[in-house]
């Protein structure tokens, strides 16, 4: 998968910007509040999301690794697929979409195009136990914990695990709830949990 783009951005379309990496120009699908962070030829780093299709090979970008993540989580319920998860990523911050699930607050999916009240109740009902390992318990600490979310899985991978694999193990450290967002620390309770490869 590819986890993050950087690169100088080479133009900026309504829905999606031309980031070059490594001489190729990718497009990137993102919301407007992504885009409206970027700069035609500067250089940016993106979170993304690759989607994997019979005719196509789409890319979606994010500022920060917790959208990329909410992104993904979305898309595991029923009905949502990738353009309806950047629609409401595109309405709602990360932290109204936690709260909004956490709290069962139809109201605020709604405002949603595309998701009626049928659907924000299958929402919450298929999110509302997952959204709080994405999450972050406080103010401030929702970056830090993607981060580490995503260094400890990149680690775990890299030292031969699948990704599947690694990215439960670490769920299920942070999901234990000590509050221990060192990365060297949760990588090693997560290789506990996956014992000798």
């Amino acid at each position: 998968m590819i986890s993050t783009v950087r690169g100088p951005v080479l133009s900026i379309g309504l829905d999606h910007a031309v980031i070059e990496v490594g001489g190729v120009g990718l497009a990137v699908h993102a919301t407007p509040a992504t885009l409206a962070g970027l700069r035609r030829g500067e250089e940016t780093r993106l979170w993304t999301s690759l989607i994997v299709r019979e005719d196509s090979l789409t890319l979606y970008g994010f500022a920060d690794a917790e959208s990329r993540d909410l992104f993904g989580l979305l898309q595991t319920a029923s009905g949502v697929g990738p353009r309806l998860a950047l629609a409401t990523l595109a309405v709602l911050s990360p932290d109204q979409l936690c709260h909004a699930l956490a709290d069962g607050n139809l109201t605020v999916l709604t405002q949603v195009p595309g998701i009626g009240r049928k659907s924000a109740e299958r929402l919450i009902l298929e999110l509302r136990d997952k959204v709080s390992a994405v999450a972050a318990p406080g103010p401030g600490a929702a970056p830090d914990r993607a981060r580490v979310r995503t260094e400890v899985s990149e680690a775990l991978v890299g030292l031969g695990f699948s990704a599947k694999q690694a990215e439960q193990s670490v769920e299920a450290v942070l999901a234990s709830g000590d509050g221990d967002l060192d990365t060297s620390a949760v990588l090693r309770r997560a290789l506990t949990k996956l014992g000798p490869k």
